[in-house]
């Protein structure tokens, strides 16, 4: 009688916590889109529509917003900056991070542990501490409201995270495909360019993806280094500049810009999307 009293209780309470985990699940799931809903609908909106009716998809201004904004803030030349820093600054770093994780790796000894830790050092380090030094280096190199040295900048800043997960993935690559293609007479290039770089491809994905989020949504030092000059800001620069010195706020102008400035952040996610998800699954496996 005991055990079947039971049963019925350890059912119930089974079925609360199911409900209240579905429930946590849709509530934070409602605080992640509704940003995004009323972010998208907005751009569609003209102002008077946006303060009255926030949540009512009511498409009144067409595109008019982003004729509007595209024209206010120059967003074309922006958004090539924008691109042509992003993705410089991401090649150098996979060209910079991948040779560096694939030699510690596969390094034994204390050198090769000495060193990871001084990548990992890098994690310690908050960004605005370095703030002043890069603006003297930059400075001192000529380079100051110049957009290269923003390439040169944000990869070295990148490389502590980059280095350290694709050591990760390169370790669970099995000794043995190394040694089989160092008897058939491959190089140390030939080995990571035709061995590792196919296997490691998931953890390449998630390394761009971090650092284009990372490189293009960066504002304090965009801000300092490269400036405020139409012809070299960034599109995460020029946003603010639609505030004008009243503090008031054009809202239709505001979220069309905030969608052209997160647009390309959606793409590259939905493009790499897949490999992530297959580096973060084998992780899960492995682990």
């Amino acid at each position: 009688m005991s055990t079947t009293a039971t049963r019925p209780r350890r059912i119930r309470r089974t079925g609360v916590g199911l409900a209240l985990s579905y429930g946590l699940v849709v509530f934070y799931a409602l605080t992640l889109v509704l940003p995004l809903y009323w972010l998208l609908t907005s751009a569609f909106k003209v102002k008077f529509d946006i303060l009255t009716q926030p949540f009512v998809p009511n498409f009144s201004a067409g595109f008019d917003n982003f004729v509007r904004v595209w024209d206010v803030l120059q967003a074309g030349p922006a958004l090539l900056n924008s691109l042509y820093i992003t993705a410089a600054s991401l090649v150098l770093t996979l060209v910079l991070a991948v040779p560096a994780a694939y030699g510690l790796a596969r390094a034994k000894g204390r050198v090769g542990a000495m060193v990871e830790r001084v990548y990992a050092l890098g994690f310690l380090i908050p960004g605005f501490a370095s703030l002043v030094p890069t603006l003297l280096l930059a400075i001192s190199f000529g380079l100051f409201h110049d957009r290269e040295f923003m390439i040169l900048y944000l990869p070295a800043s990148a490389q502590p995270l980059a280095v350290i997960l694709l050591i990760q993935f390169m370790r669970t690559v099995p000794p043995e495909l190394e040694e089989s293609a160092t008897i058939d007479g491959a190089g140390r290039f030939r080995i990571l360019r035709s061995v590792y770089l196919p296997l490691i491809s998931p953890g390449i994905a998630t390394v761009a993806i971090l650092n284009f989020i990372g490189f293009w949504n960066d504002y304090l030092y965009t801000l300092i280094i490269v400036g405020v000059d139409k012809e070299v800001r960034t599109i995460q620069v020029a946003l603010p500049t639609l505030v004008d010195g009243r503090g008031t706020t054009d809202f239709a102008l505001l979220t069309a810009g905030t969608v052209l400035a997160v647009l390309p952040v959606f793409i590259v996610y939905i493009i790499l999307n897949r490999r992530m998800e297959n580096a973060l699954v084998q992780g899960a496996l492995k682990g």
